[in-house]
């Protein structure tokens, strides 16, 4: 039961809510009752919700697990193991944050790169006379591009 009180203790100390029903309050009705306690576990101690990566990892009889010989398992093991889903290290509204500033740095870098960045033309574009010698070269029907026709080989 020592690694109950640990458990117990690291849960207070990074104020994290034990109770996975509190998670989820802001999306239930105001006749919110919680759940009770399943019949199959009977007398099974209700262990906190807290994910083994997140316990110190010293300390312990098995350290890769992070368990102690004869402690208690958790329902959701799978879950909150070590083997489980990674437990984020930065919160999913920073991350988010995070993310968009540094798309609008790489956004704003490639602006910066396509409108101060580029040098002006070395020459002068040329001119020619007469609209750009549209009468030289036969007009500008003339100079249209040829419409493909099919030609079925026979």
């Amino acid at each position: 039961m020592s690694s109950l009180r640990l458990i117990n203790s690291v849960a207070s100390k990074r104020h994290l809510k034990l109770s996975p029903l509190s998670w989820r309050a802001y999306a239930t009705p105001a006749t919110f009752k919680p759940q009770e306690k399943d019949p199959q576990l009977g007398d099974y101690p209700d262990l906190p919700w807290i994910s083994n990566q997140e316990l110190p990892a010293r300390g312990w009889w098995d350290q890769q697990m992070r368990r102690n010989f004869g402690d208690p398992i958790q329902e959701y093991d799978e879950v909150l193991s070590m083997w489980g889903p990674d437990a984020p290290p930065v919160p999913p509204h920073k991350a988010l944050f995070q993310l968009s500033l540094a798309i609008s740095a790489f956004v704003g870098f490639g602006f910066i790169c396509k409108y101060t960045l580029v040098p002006e033309r070395p020459t002068i574009p040329r001119e020619y006379p007469y609209s750009g010698l549209v009468r030289e070269l036969g007009g500008l029907e003339e100079n249209k591009a040829r419409e493909k026709t099919e030609e079925i080989d026979e």
